[in-house]
């Protein structure tokens, strides 16, 4: 297993996210521990984009979970269709929102957040857990964002044996 991950700087982001895809795949393959996996992701994550937030929310019967993450203290647990991470969890689509404000029932953990990206991951065609972004600013995210995120979650969902989670029955 790697100890260390290569981030690009002076670079676009799209060049980031296409260097650090690969070396996550790598990391969290030859790691069989779901939460040693996602809160490397989060670390990463954070670290190479300076995001607020990063982290997941896994399901759990008819919550989302807090999971690892990297950031401020954060909502522990959020209902089914709830704020943003809710919605995406319902829709099993990425929720890709450039003002938190703007977003009708958003849960504000953090009074900081300005914008936030939630991807699904699903496994089987159901939502298992979701990957939840925040950032200070307005309007951060974006399509690029939104397709090398969506590639990650297939990644994470490729490594969890069926088993691993405890999605609703």
């Amino acid at each position: 297993m790697s100890s260390s991950i290569y981030i690009p700087s002076d670079v676009s982001k799209d060049a980031v996210y296409q260097a650090l895809l690969p070396q996550l795949e790598a990391l969290i393959s030859d790691e069989t521990d779901l939460i040693a996996n996602l809160a490397n992701i989060s670390a990463v994550l954070k670290e190479a984009f300076d995001f607020l937030w990063v982290g997941f929310y896994l399901v759990k019967g008819e919550q989302l979970v807090l999971g690892p993450f990297q950031g401020p203290l954060a909502c522990t647990r959020i209902g089914y269709g709830k704020g943003v991470c809710g919605a995406a969890w319902q829709t099993g689509l990425t929720q890709l929102v450039p003002d938190v404000d703007a977003f009708p029932g958003h849960i504000a953990c953090s009074s900081a957040s300005r914008s936030e990206i939630v991807v699904p991951v699903l496994q089987g065609g159901k939502v298992i857990m979701v990957l939840d972004i925040d950032s200070e600013y307005l309007s951060f995210f974006d399509t690029t964002d939104q397709a090398y995120l969506e590639q990650l979650a297939v990644i994470v969902a490729n490594t969890i044996p069926l088993d691993e989670h405890q999605g609703p029955s």
